[in-house]
Order: structure tokens, then sequence, then C-alpha cells
């Protein structure tokens, strides 16, 4: 053998393409290729002879006979015959300006060239394979299609681009790979498909060759899409987790099919615009709920194939529903098979310890600096914009990403300033914001972030990082701490519940009631409230009346709709069987109409970003816990007024903006939602100012109740 040969047999060659396939030669044509463990082997016609003590085997053939893309045949050791065209004899397929962009973190769309691409080349059917393994030594593809032995399948590397390709011909849809490994210190390990686009089910941890075949039907929801006013329409969201929404009584999942024809109808029944989704990208482990991913391009496989989940997506559209996706750029699990360390070196995570994990959490920190890394994540995102058609993505742990010492204390690199902002990260989030606007007009990205970092939902080019919209963590905390007060100490804690107005239109807020809030050991929203049961729901009704008629886009995880009593467990569905008790179906009838009153009045959503669509009536009456405003629309006002103690108020006065008659459009003590159905249908003003309005009503407010009026 040749030095070269002997390199290519050993697993270490880099290009094996520059040594394997057809030549041509001063005589005629040459031919290699690379056969372990076979007995004898044919190109097209032609014998091949085994050169003496390996397992490469050549042929020369006279001039013209062997075509462009020979087809190769061999008999194994144990007696089987195969053959395949050599994929050997292909040029590379991918651009060098794809490469370049890749390298320059500019790539936003690299899920079109790297990963497992079926395609067709010269009329020949196959699928090309592209990987980003800068430091490794050698890489191969490996399936059932090679008996997963990496000396047969060996990629080449493309330039200094760190790309390592390989087309092979006859491999299609639904074959199974991963990649082999070969790092510079000599291990050699399998990883799954950093771009791959589906998965084998857990605990199989294979990549699978796909491709989209899903014929789309929502072009009028696309069209429309582009043009939506989204800062100035109602949003309200439904976040749920797939996998514990229903399932079939033996345990097993819904498909996305499934629950297409189940919780589709039953969001639109509830009045929702949105459903918000754990994520679904593929991940190993059911107990993190999605959090912890390795499949960045990648659909779960626990609820069906990439094409049902675009049925399931395309479907909601056509019911008129909206679909987000909760992504985690933020951090990934350190599972062998995933990204870390995924060449042999730290590529997709920082180097420094103290930079790359999250103690906390077990998990390793994405290398932003990195411009391929960032190719990376910028791809994903549009990927499930564009391929998926998902109308936002909200961006988890974003604190994490914005704070080099997020749950690190004082052990942590400074930046190049001395300070504890990850500059980098930063960079990204504003790529990240103005890319996907750019790319995807009237898709939404909204940051889950937890402190006080100014302008995180402020374009780009004000100083901002561009999302769309903030979680209001405050206003979800302070109010949770007040209503778990017992209502004799409520007065004591006014503030509590007021305080977010101070604040209310520093950035564009979303209301968030989510998973987070029911989970580890916080008890459910239910069972955050005080008093015996009726109490508690009627609590219940109460909060969620402030929620919708509070500025602010609305978000509620599953279960909350009907008052779930216990704390969420991922590992069975919701306690659908207590929509058998009126108590329980009365809060969703709450919701439900809560939904409408939202979406119906634009005073509640026209001007949720401007302070000109909230005006404090009274907030100053803690002595009995009262609190009432208006929400202004174009030309009309609601009054909202809140009783927060379970004592009824009976002749309470409140200052109105117009005389006339005010009718009740919501009490949330009505007895369609189990309460005693206390409260006024319709009141008259009378010439009496008060609390700075020229008019004001007597009305009667229900224990623990919330009344929304309109003027006739």
């Amino acid at each position: 053998m040749t030095p070269e040969q002997q390199k290519l047999a050993d697993g270490r060659h880099h290009d094996p393409h520059s040594v394997l396939g057809p030549r041509r030669n001063a005589d005629g044509q040459t031919a290699l290729a690379h056969l372990p463990a076979t007995r004898a082997a044919w190109i097209e016609q032609f014998e091949m002879q085994r050169i003496p003590g390996s397992d490469f085997f050549s042929a020369e053939t006279p001039p013209g006979a062997l075509p462009e893309h020979p087809r190769l045949h061999w008999i194994t050791s144990d007696e089987h015959t195969r053959e395949r065209i050599d994929p050997y004899s292909f040029a590379p397929t991918i651009s060098a300006m794809d490469l370049e962009s890749l390298n320059q973190g500019t790539q936003v769309s690299a899920w079109r060239f790297m990963g497992a691409t079926p395609m067709e080349i010269d009329g020949i059917q196959g699928t090309r394979f592209a990987v980003w393994a800068p430091n490794a030594e050698r890489v191969s593809v490996v399936g059932p299609f090679c008996d997963w032995d990496g000396r047969r399948c060996a990629m080449r590397v493309l330039g200094g681009s760190g790309v390592w390709e390989l087309f092979i011909p006859g491999i299609g849809l639904n074959e199974i790979y991963k990649f082999e490994i070969r790092a510079r210190n000599g291990a050699v390990f399998l990883k799954t498909d950093p771009y791959g686009r589906a998965s084998e089910s857990r605990p199989a941890t294979a990549s699978v060759v796909t491709a989209q075949g899903h014929p789309w039907l929502d072009h009028a929801w696309m069209q429309a899409r582009r043009s939506h006013d989204w800062l100035h329409a109602p949003m309200s969201i439904y976040e749920v987790h797939l996998g514990s929404w229903r399932r079939h009584p033996d345990g097993r999942y819904y498909t996305y099919r499934e629950l297409a024809e189940a919780l589709i109808p039953y969001v639109k029944q509830l009045g929702f615009t949105h459903l918000e989704l754990l994520p679904i990208t593929e991940h190993p482990l059911d107990d993190s709920w999605g959090y912890q991913c390795t499949g960045y391009f990648c659909p779960t496989s626990r609820h069906g194939s990439p094409d049902d989940l675009r049925f399931f997506v395309d479907q909601c559209h056509l019911a008129g529903i909206g679909v987000l996706l909760d992504w985690v750029p933020g951090h990934f699990p350190r599972d062998g098979h995933g990204l870390a360390r995924f060449d042999g070196t730290a590529l997709y995570e920082y180097e420094d310890p103290r930079k790359a994990e999250h103690k906390d959490w077990g998990t390793l920190i994405f290398n932003y600096e990195r411009h391929e890394v960032r190719s990376f994540l910028l791809s994903s995102a549009c990927f499930w914009l564009e391929e998926f058609h998902f109308d936002g993505l909200r961006v988890d742990a974003v604190a994490s990403m914005l704070y080099l010492d997020f749950g690190r204390g004082g052990d942590y690199v400074p930046n190049r300033y001395g300070g504890r902002e990850n500059l980098e990260a930063i960079d990204f989030m504003r790529a990240l914001n103005a890319t996907t606007h750019l790319r995807s007009p009237g898709t939404v990205i909204m940051a889950e972030e937890s402190t006080d970092w100014p302008m995180v939902s402020r374009p780009t080019d004000m100083g901002g990082l561009g999302f769309s919209m903030k979680w209001n963590m405050g206003w979800m905390h302070d109010t949770l701490s007040y209503f778990k007060q017992d209502p004799v100490y409520r007065s004591h804690h006014q503030n509590r519940i007021t305080f977010a107005m101070m604040y209310a239109y520093s950035e564009n807020f979303i209301l968030p009631l989510s998973h987070d809030e029911v989970v580890h050991l916080k008890r459910s929203l239910l069972g955050r409230m005080p008093g015996d049961r009726w109490q508690q729901l009627a609590n219940l009704r109460l909060l969620y009346a402030y929620m919708w008629t509070f500025p602010g886009k609305k978000l509620l995880f599953m279960g909350g709709e009907f008052g779930h009593p216990w704390e969420w467990d991922f590992r069975g569905e919701l306690p659908w069987w207590l929509l058998q008790h009126a108590e329980h179906e009365g809060v969703r009838r709450a919701v439900a109409d809560l939904n409408r009153l939202y979406a119906n009045e634009p005073a509640l959503y026209r001007h949720e970003f401007e302070p000109g669509g909230f005006n404090w009536v009274d907030c100053n009456d803690a002595a009995q816990s009262v609190l009432s405003y208006l929400r202004r629309g174009d030309g009309y006002d609601l009054l909202v007024v809140l009783n927060l103690t379970p004592v009824p108020r009976n002749g309470y006065r409140v200052g109105t903006s117009s005389a006339g008659r005010w009718r009740a459009v919501f009490n949330s003590d009505s007895s369609h939602y189990g309460g005693g159905n206390v409260g006024n249908p319709a009141v008259e003003t009378e010439p009496r100012p008060i609390h700075d309005q020229p008019h004001s009503v007597v009305i009667d407010l229900p224990p623990l109740g919330a009344v929304v009026f309109k003027r006739d």
C-alpha cells in the first residue's frame, strides 16, 4: 500500500476522494475501492484485484470503459452480495459561498446544505451528508447501509471550512445514520447529526433521512401574517406540553395528527388566539420537558414524523390559531451522542469551563463567539419559522445568556471590559431578532427574561435587544405573591398588585402564568389561593379577570383554565375528569368568556403597550382591598372593578369617564362560572364627581369578584 492508502486504511484520511474512485491515466482508467471484509469485487463488468495485505481493490480499464459514476459489486466475507454506485466519483456539491457564510457566522439557512439532504446528481438518487467538525482527523457516515463500519463511507473535508461532505448514492428517505468521528487524540465515537431533521424514538438516538413532503394549505394565513399588526391585536396564548395534555388509556402519547383533532377544537372553543408548545425539538430525557435539547432542527419523534408536525401547524392556521415554539439557544445537554465535545474538542461550547458550564442545570453553554455556532443557532431559528410555519419563538432563559455570572456566584470570566455581561451573546440575540423579523415578517420573538435588563423589546437600532415582547416576570411574582395572602392581610400588600403599572410600558409585556409556576413544590394556581374551596375558586376567577383586563398579552399553562388543583405532572395527562364538577367547568367557562371579551373589545388590546390605554380610577382603597381602572378604546372605555376580599361591597361608588348607562359585560361571580350572582346587570351614572372622574356609579361588588362595565 502507498502511504495515502495506509492512512485511509487506518481511518485517518481527511480526503478519501483523492485516493478512491475512478481516474484517468495515460493508458486508460484506474479505479480503487476500499471494501473491508470483502472476498471479491468488480467495477461494472471489470474484476478488481486485491492489493496484497489490504482491503483495497483496484482495476485497470481501457479508455472510456467506465461511466462517470461506475457501479461497484462485491461479495462479502460471509458470502453476501452487495452493490452501489461509487460515492467517490462525485464532486463536491456545497458552494464556496455557503461555506464562507457558515464560517463567517452570517449563514441563516444552513439546513439547506448541512446534515442529510436527499438529492439527485447526474440522474442518480442519493443523499448528501455534511457535518462541521473542524478538529476531527476523520469523519464517516455510518448506518445499516454500511454495517455501521466507519471505514466504508469516509467523508472528505472541504478546504479549510471544517465541513465534511459525502454523497452516497442509493440512500433514501427513512434511512438511519450517525457520524463516526475520529478525534486527533485517536478516540473514535458516534454522534447524532447536529443538523438532523428527523430522529429515531428514544432511547435510540440515530438521525433519520427525511424531506419535506407536506402539501401546505395555509397560504392565506402566511400571506396575512406578513402584514399582521400583532402590537395592536389580541394575543392570548395557551401554553401546552404535548406529552401530558392528553394520553391514550394505555399511556401512549397522542400523535401530532391526533392532537390536531383533539387540541385545536379545544383551544378554539376556549377562545385562545395562539398555542405555545413547550420544546418539541428532539430531546433524550422526558424529565427535561424538552429544555435539554439535542435536535435543533429535529421535531421529537414522540408524536410522529416531521410532516405530521407540519400537518398540525397547518391545521392550526386553517382554524385561525397561531403556533409558537419554545426554543432553547441558551444551553444544551452533555449527552455523549449530542453536541458536547462534538469533534473531540469544545466545539459548540466554550473551552473554559467557567464559561462553558451551567452548574445549576448540569448543561453546557453555546460558544456565541464562534461564527459557525452563530450560523447554527440563527439557522435553527429560521428553520422553524420557514420550514414549519411557526408564528414565533419563545426564547428560553435569556437571563442566563445575558450574564456571565448567571448561576456561578463569583466564579466567572469577565468580558473584555471587566463586566459581567456576555457581549457575544448580546450580539447574537440582536442578530437573531433582526434576522427573523426581516426574513419572516409578522412573526414574534419573545424573551423569557427575568432581570431588569433594559430595552429587551426595543429595536436594535435604538440600543435594544430587538425582541418583539418580554415575559413580565415581575408582574407574575408580585401578583401571585399578593393572591396567596389571606384577604385579611391584603390591605397591607396593595402595592404588590399596583406596582406593575409603574413599569408597564417600559417593554412590550406578556403576562405569564406558565408551567414554571405550577412545578417544583410551588403548588397549582388554585392550590396557592387562600380560604376554603369556594374562596379558592373565586380567587382564581378573580385572578384571571385581573390578568385579562390588565395591559399585556396573556399566557396560561394548560390545566389552569379549569382550576387544576395539583402541580403539573408530565408523566400523565391532565385530570380531565375534574370537568365533571361544576366548579371546575365554571372556571373554564370564565376563561373562555374572558378570551372572547378580550378579542371583542379593542379597549383591552388596541393600546396594551401605550399609556393611553389604561387609567387608574382608584388604586388607593387598600382598606377595602378594592381596585378600579379604565381600559380605554378609541372612543369608549371599559370600567373594571375588583373586590379582593370575600366581603360583598354593596353601594360602592366608583368614578366613571362618561355619563349614561353602564352595562356589566363580565362578572366573575356569575353562577355560570360557579359564583353567587352578586352584582348589577347595569347601572346609571350620577353627576357626582369622584376619583378625578366627572361622573360616578354605585355598584354592588361581589365577594372575591371582578366586574367589567361598558357604557351602552
